[in-house]
């Protein structure tokens, strides 16, 4: 709808006004719209003046990513994959190489981000949404530009300019001192579904005449003006568009010239030059300036507020379902690329269409970009468009199960007819005739050690490995549904690799244990105080977690090394919310308002305890009072006992939290609050897209501070006093408070109904019924020991094993002489345990990594049409540390990578790329802007790969190479 209504008009009538004037000029950003219009709309005629105004540098791609992602709520890896997938289009087709950003719109600004677009070659940042207080304070002192260190670690190697944009924001005031009607936006604005036959549009401003140019240029020229005293340079960026503009440009850009001209023939008299100019054209101007710029820290600018009842800290939470969804998808993406990699590498020979494998990887790649939008994943649009992101990301998922599915095949050799399919979710499906098998792949480049869950239809079953050996497993009833079990199985699997194993019915030799369930008393937690406590507890060899059986709500934590005890309980509370404008502050999709504190939602629990020889699952059930039918809340939790001979470091140092959530009353948003006796002094430490950590000491405001101090959650948080640490790790994005000592809240889920204008045209209600299944992990300890395992915890919930389902086919099956070697003993790629394998991909871009090549054959016509590139391996290391933080682990690591990737091949060629692969790191120069630790301006060279393969990954960096192998 969006390309029909408006987007493609914009890119056919801006390209033919651009053609007209040698003047005029424009800049775009996101890349999904830009490659609609190129693939399905524009002309050959079309192409060549893009190729054109590009050389020219009248048409400017700024950011270049798919979209504009948000910075709140999205993952590294998906903004880094977004950013590469756009960047990848528009050097293979263009040899265009985007170096500014223009991050006007997304709610509130990450420090991650200013890293990731230096990383990735850009010279200049902008963003625009901060606190109204805080840019307020930055305008009066001529502050709004400054150098950003965004990274502790990497500080000033990957520091960048930065432009926070005034309080007019992005968009053109429309206020005429001398008319009722608007002005500046010519165009109008556009209609939904359909454009107006006629051509005349709602809103369509004042055109400019000889009667009324002089006005008008008055008018513009007093907002330049009062612009100017905000910053330091004579050089004022004035955006002219807003949401939605330019669709009709030739009357946009006809009134535009006009104005133009006449103040610069009366610019004496005005004071004021002015030009058309893209976002470079500023930055190259400010830059030629030679001042000395204030450095930034890497502080964030969240949460953001718009004015005293607005908190934007509402879409950390909203539509929780999709933000699942995303993320699931992003990590089977992972796992579908590394897998597809060593399949092309190893499997030369195979019978799979490449070609067509790389269709269905990108058909996910596209979905996962598409839905870092700042009006994606952060659950801001309508459930219209919301259903369009739901839709790509299934058939993204469905192709890329598809595609490790027949790889497995094609391994074993198997017979056709059999049948191989995958499940993402932990229990979306399972094995109902016993005498299955299922496959199960690790993609992460460490050896993991970890429980897959499938559901079987009987209680007596064995597992068993690739050898014939037994494997641990447990198989319990199932939380879902009383006619099925849960059935527990212990893997333990080398790096990117997949071990199968075989789930029989029981014969006799070795059964899977049996979990032992115990149903407890309903228990009316109001009357808590006025019982006994009868305390019992549950034990693996990290914990030992003790319950309270007055009140079935768990009482304390021991870390059982330093025997240290937390006490601790959880309870469910909501926030009730508003929803009518006449009546004060409202929440909705973007906004958080609670009336007052959250109120607690249950009177009484309900406990169940089933345990087995391998794990014990707590299941509490919170009813509204003692007598109600139906439970509110769910909580599961589980605990492992890892047997003899693996290595349950991991597996034993976390308390897995399963939640059942909703449907919820309307205008309630609901959280889990953990309260603790640590002396926190309220201070919260929350990551930034799962890339680094934020401190967040609670801040008192005169209105609003409950919202005003949410942040979000996108993998981690934790609270601690002087010794011991309690951390949260996610696989969503939530919003996270602590609004007491000692205590945490998670957002889990929000329903709204509210009747303000904007939000009822644009169906922005968030109305949302559903039931929500959200997954914590907690960990409790020193610091020095949570150090050691937050980060690869993580990334263990982050990429949880993939689980493939098949029935066997006849006898035993063949194993091929692959999963032999590797599978069982070594693994074809391990990383140490500071770093992480970010990135193993095939792209298939076909441009030449040699930048005076590139633009010779894209100059002689040759970059049209041509099979994919199999040859480049995309390969990002990341260290997960910062320096200081571990007194090993912060270590800078150094890498063969010749040795590291031998077990895929041998590796003939590394070059070291920029962060989405487009600049060669030697030849890439970012300007150096003056600061006072550095008087002098010029530009960052960057480090060199040494030619022996090796390379040394200092804290926090992301490294990027194309890897070449012999080809086999």
């Amino acid at each position: 709808e969006s390309m029909h209504a408006y987007a493609a008009n914009v890119y056919t009538t801006v390209i033919e006004e651009l053609m007209k004037g040698k003047q005029r000029k424009f800049i775009a950003v996101e890349q999904e719209f830009f490659r609609l219009w190129w693939d399905g709309v524009a002309t050959d005629a079309q192409k060549q003046q893009v190729h054109q105004l590009l050389q020219e540098g009248r048409l400017e791609f700024v950011i270049g990513g798919q979209v504009m992602h948000d910075e709140a709520v999205t993952l590294i890896d998906d903004q880094i994959l977004q950013l590469t997938e756009g960047h990848g289009f528009l050097y293979e087709t263009f040899g265009f190489r985007p170096q500014f950003s223009w991050h006007v719109d997304p709610f509130g600004a990450s420090a991650t981000t200013p890293t990731l677009f230096a990383l990735a070659g850009f010279n200049a940042h902008l963003i625009s949404r901060i606190d109204y207080d805080l840019k307020a304070d930055m305008q009066k002192n001529k502050k709004l530009q400054f150098v950003w260190q965004g990274s502790p670690s990497l500080s000033e190697r990957q520091e960048i300019f930065t432009h926070v944009m005034d309080q007019y924001s992005y968009c053109t005031p429309s206020q005429l001192p001398f008319s009722n009607r608007s002005a500046f936006y010519w165009n109008g604005f556009a209609t939904f579904p359909d454009p107006p036959k006629d051509g005349v549009y709602p809103n369509m401003s004042l055109p400019v005449t000889d009667a009324n140019l002089h006005q008008y240029a008055q008018t513009m020229v007093a907002n330049i003006k009062e612009r100017a005293a905000w910053f330091r340079t004579s050089d004022v960026l004035w955006p002219w568009g807003c949401d939605k503009q330019f669709f009709n440009a030739s009357v946009q850009y006809s009134n535009m010239d006009l104005l133009l001209d006449y103040i610069n023939e009366h610019s004496d008299e005005f004071g004021v030059t002015v030009q058309y100019a893209t976002v470079g054209d500023y930055f190259q101007a400010v830059y030629s300036r030679n001042l000395t710029w204030e450095i930034r820290n890497s502080q964030d600018f969240l949460p953001y507020s718009t004015e005293p009842f607005q908190a934007w800290t509402g879409f950390y939470t909203s539509r929780s379902t999709l933000k699942g969804i995303a993320r699931r998808a992003s990590s089977l993406l992972y796992a579908g690329e590394s897998f597809f990699t060593q399949y092309v590498l190893k499997h030369p020979g195979g019978s799979i269409c490449k070609c067509k494998a790389l269709k269905q990887l990108q058909s996910l790649r596209w979905a996962v970009s598409e839905v870092q939008h700042h009006d994606g994943i952060t659950g801001t649009e309508s459930p219209k468009v919301r259903d369009m992101y739901m839709t790509n990301l299934m058939y993204g998922v469905f192709n890329v199960k598809k595609l490790m599915a027949s790889i497995i095949f094609d391994m074993n050799d198997a017979k056709k007819n059999g049948e191989v399919y995958s499940s993402v979710y932990p229990k979306d499906s399972g094995i109902s005739e016993v005498d299955q098998y299922v496959v199960v792949y690790n993609p992460l480049a460490w050896n993991i050690t970890t429980f897959v869950t499938v559901s079987v239809g009987n209680l007596a079953v064995s597992v068993y490995d690739e050898l014939g050996h037994p494997v641990p497993a447990q198989v319990q009833t199932s939380v879902e549904s009383p006619s099925t079990y849960d059935l527990y199985i212990l893997v333990a699997i080398s790096g990117l690799s997949y071990r199968k194993y075989s789930v029989k019915p029981l014969d006799g030799k070795q059964s899977a244990f049996i979990g032992r369930s115990i149903k407890y008393k309903r228990r009316d937690i109001t009357r808590a105080g006025q019982q006994s406590q009868q305390l019992f507890p549950v034990v693996n060899n990290c914990y030992q977690v003790l319950f309270d059986q007055s009140t079935n709500l768990m009482h304390s934590i021991t870390e059982r090394e330093t025997n240290q005890t937390v006490q601790l309980t959880q309870e469910f509370l909501e926030y009730h919310v508003n929803g009518d404008t006449t009546k004060g502050p409202i929440s909705d999709n973007y906004l958080f308002g609670p009336n007052a504190s959250a109120v607690p939602v249950s009177k009484a629990v309900g406990l169940e305890v089933v345990s087995g020889a391998l794990m014990t699952e707590i299941r509490q059930y919170f009813y509204s009072n003692v007598t109600s039918q139906d439970y509110l809340y769910a909580v599961y939790t589980r605990i492992y006992a890892v047997p003899e001979g693996y290595d349950g470091k991991l597996l034993c140092h976390r308390i897995e939290q399963e939640y059942s959530v909703g449907p919820l009353e309307l205008n309630r948003e609901a959280v889990l609050r953990t309260s603790t006796n640590l002396n926190t002094k309220q201070l919260l430490y929350t990551d930034n897209n799962g890339y680094q950590m934020q401190k967040r000491p609670f801040k008192a405001y005169v209105n609003n501070t409950v919202a005003r101090n949410y942040y979000p959650m996108v993998q981690t948080a934790y609270i601690e006093d002087d010794t011991t640490r309690l951390m949260l790790l996610a696989e969503r994005a939530h919003g996270v408070s602590s609004q007491g000592n000692g205590q945490v809240e998670v957002m889990l889920h929000r329903r709204l109904w509210n009747n303000l204008e904007w939000n009822v045209n644009n169906n922005l209600t968030l109305n949302d019924s559903s039931v929500v299944r959200p997954v914590i992990w907690l960990i409790l300890g020193t610091k020095a020991v949570t150090n050691v395992l937050y980060r690869t915890s993580g990334l263990a919930l982050e990429h949880r094993p993939v689980v493939m389902f098949g029935a066997l086919s006849g006898d035993k099956p063949k194993l091929p002489e692959q999963l032999q070697q590797n599978s069982v003993h070594d693994s074809p790629v391990t990383v140490p345990p500071n770093l992480h394998l970010q990135t193993l991909s095939i792209p298939g871009w076909r441009y030449s990594s040699d930048h005076a090549e590139q633009i010779r054959s894209i100059r002689m016509g040759k970059q049209k049409e041509g099979d994919a590139d199999f040859s480049r391996v995309l390969l990002r290391i990341r260290h997960l540390y910062e320096v200081g933080e571990d007194p090993v682990l912060s270590k800078p690591v150094m890498v063969d990578l010749k040795s590291l990737l031998e077990g895929l091949g041998s590796v003939t060629a590394v070059e070291e790329r920029s962060l989405t692969g487009t600049w060669d790191v030697n030849t890439l120069k970012r300007w150096k802007w003056k600061t006072a630790q550095h008087p002098s301006k010029g530009f960052f060279n960057s480090t060199k790969t040494s030619e022996n393969f090796t390379v040394t990954v200092y804290p926090k960096e992301i490294r990027t190479f194309f890897v070449y192998f012999q080809s086999q």
